[in-house]
């Protein structure tokens, strides 16, 4: 009789915190000032796309971070006063639909992500796979970064929620697409509100042409 595979240990915190911040510990003990950038946002069919770069000192790291992705909304938004509060350097930016049809969302994530990063006085910015971009100094890029590295998993966090509060709020301002819960992102029941009411000023133009049967120039 084949025997069960062994059940593997689940990660502590302690033991979550020393995996993610590896790549810090090395680069802190050159005594270089560490950032992260992640952006949120890319796929969806409104709203802006959003980055976010962050530095935390490593005697004040935040318990409980990882990849925004992996974390429920409820403990994203736990953590993100903690985040900013422990952070030497935190700032978003947020490039809206006008920009993504005109730049392309490619660019305009590039965009955002130099513009969220031009005050950081550091040594050394992580990014989340993206590479040759404009920055004040020093960038590392690394796949699937937000997995693997304490500060671009931070970053993911602060971009996350600020997107997901923005989106909230339009949810007020136009409730018939159901921002609230979709964020934007194209789901059965957004794209059958883009088909009965049609596209609000939020709406990227250069996203949602196939849906309702128009060209993009």
């Amino acid at each position: 009789m084949q025997k069960d595979a062994p059940r593997r240990k689940r990660e502590t915190p302690e033991e979550k915190l020393l995996r993610l911040t590896e790549i810090e510990r090395g680069l802190w003990a050159e005594g270089l000032a560490v950032a992260g950038i992640d952006e949120v946002g890319r796929g969806p069919l409104a709203g802006p796309v959003v980055t976010a770069c962050v530095c935390i000192p490593k005697d004040r790291l935040v318990m409980g971070v990882d990849d925004s992705k992996k974390l429920s909304e409820k403990r994203r938004e736990a953590l993100y006063p903690l985040l900013l509060a422990a952070a030497d350097y935190a700032e978003t930016c947020f490039i809206g639909p006008d920009v993504i049809d005109e730049i392309n969302i490619l660019q305009a994530t590039r965009r955002a992500m130099e513009t969220c990063a031009a005050g950081f006085g550091g040594s050394l910015i992580l990014i989340d796979a993206v590479q040759g971009l404009k920055l004040p100094c020093e960038a590392r890029s690394l796949i699937h970064g937000d997995a693997l590295s304490y500060m671009i998993g931070a970053a993911s966090i602060v971009a996350k929620v600020a997107r997901d509060r923005y989106m909230v709020a339009l949810d007020e301002k136009y409730p018939m697409y159901g921002f609230a819960r979709n964020k934007g992102y194209g789901t059965a029941e957004h794209i059958a509100a883009l088909k009965r009411y049609g596209p609000c000023p939020e709406h990227r133009r250069s996203f949602i042409g196939g849906i309702l049967g128009e060209d993009h120039e």
